[in-house]
């Protein structure tokens, strides 16, 4: 593979890691130019055994050594002290390596679900570690699918993949454009809809999983929407006590998780 120094941040050839700080234009690039971002080794490594193509690969030269086996013959791997990473990426980069792939082709949500007896539905959640978090969740827990809004944060964003991870990759996954909609994909395959709502008057606790099921999450903050509410067959809430109103969603989403599997 060509294995490449850098010594300049303003060299074109890494451009695809500039700036990864900001946020907003990665958010404006990354669907644009079709790619998406993996930070460590462990990411890297489960991104390649899940067939993610690379396209190139950033990292110091101290990585390279343990890296360089897994990685692709084709795809440049560029080298650069600790310093210009940091001028490149604007961050000081902990994890030891970046990598760019190219984000596989969208999947339409009746595929995601269909013959999946257990899914989630996230509702416009902003945070990309939440939304990493609940990803990570729901495959270490078995759960078949996840639909996402498309308000909610990039499951292909950075912090979202770090977080999961690489869950991202094993748990399929699809936008709907909003959650009405995916309760209306839910139910044109015959599968129940339960939201977690802390104002509900039935007890999770007391809810057994009888049928296929998509359960559905609010945005931080929020909550589920009106229009979310009113469309979901059941609402049901996590008993809380000492005062706690309710639970982070992506914590909140790990005991439904294990209460949609159970």
């Amino acid at each position: 593979m060509p294995v490449v120094p850098v010594s300049d941040a303003a060299d074109p050839r890494v451009a695809h890691y500039t700036a990864l700080t900001d946020m907003d234009l990665r958010k404006a690039t990354e669907p644009a130019q079709g790619v998406f971002l993996g930070e460590g080794e462990k990411v890297i490594r489960r991104a390649l055994d899940a067939g993610m193509q690379m396209l190139s690969a950033l990292m110091e030269p101290k990585w390279l050594p343990a890296l360089q086996p897994a990685l692709p013959p084709a795809a440049p791997i560029y080298l650069a002290p600790p310093e210009v990473l940091r001028d490149i990426t604007g961050y000081r980069v902990h994890r030891g390596a970046l990598a760019v792939f190219r984000r596989p082709a969208t999947r339409r949500p009746e595929d995601v679900l269909a013959g999946a007896q257990t899914a989630l539905l996230l509702e416009d959640l902003v945070d990309h570690a939440n939304v990493g978090s609940i990803l990570r969740s729901a495959a270490g827990l078995g759960v078949a699918a996840v639909l996402v809004t498309a308000r909610c944060a990039d499951p292909w964003y950075r912090r979202s993949v770090k977080t999961s991870m690489g869950a991202v990759f094993s748990v399929p996954w699809a936008t709907v454009s909003d959650a009405v909609h995916g309760v209306a994909v839910a139910r044109s395959l015959g599968m129940h809809t339960i939201a977690l709502d802390p104002g509900a008057g039935t007890s999770l606790r007391d809810w057994r999983r009888r049928e296929p099921t998509v359960l559905l999450l609010g945005s931080e903050g929020p909550g589920l929407t009106a229009a979310a509410r009113a469309a979901t067959d059941e609402l049901l809430a996590i008993p809380m006590h000492n005062g706690v109103d309710s639970l982070n969603v992506a914590m909140a989403a790990t005991v439904g998780c294990y209460a949609l599997t159970s």
